[in-house]
């Protein structure tokens, strides 16, 4: 029986790579000279560190052009709150989403369900895994999800016939 795995998995080494870059470009511009300005990752969190908001700002943007160079989705990012830190600087954290949330993938099995298809869909854990007798039938469970135009950006893997 035909059947494949929808996730969200994010290249962490790109996202480095990206880090690398953005931690580069802050200290080769002149903007930035004398400022207390970075970028660190803590497992999937990345913290920005900024003198003032405009500082912060531009790193965001720095950071998002790092990634989208790497091929790693934005959609995956969640920007919290700036937040005041020590020594009049702000702080902000951006939550690097990895595979579905609970409420994304009932929602991709209601769609599916709701289609009248011959398919069947599973939670596994941060996946959902969608089975049925012919391959047009999962070929038509994709393009219902991508329909559903989610922010969260999706894989679809472990095609098996």
């Amino acid at each position: 029986m035909p059947s494949f795995d929808i996730v969200s998995k994010i290249d962490m080494p790109s996202v480095q790579n990206a880090l690398d870059g953005v931690r580069k470009e802050i200290n080769t511009r002149y903007d930035f000279k004398g400022s207390n300005c970075e970028v660190e990752q803590q497992e999937d969190k990345i913290i920005i560190k900024a003198d003032d908001e405009l500082k912060r700002k531009q790193v965001e943007e720095l950071l998002i052009t790092y990634l989208t160079r790497k091929k790693v989705d934005t959609g995956a990012l969640e920007f919290d709150k700036p937040e005041a830190a020590s020594g009049n600087s702000i702080r902000q954290e951006v939550l690097v989403k990895q595979g579905i949330d609970r409420e994304t993938a009932q929602k991709i099995v209601k769609v599916i369900k709701q289609s009248k298809s011959k398919t069947q869909t599973a939670i596994q854990g941060d996946e959902v895994r969608v089975s049925g007798k012919k391959r047009d039938d999962l070929q038509e469970a994709i393009k219902l999800i991508k329909d559903l135009n989610l922010k969260h950006p999706l894989q679809y893997e472990n095609f098996r016939d």
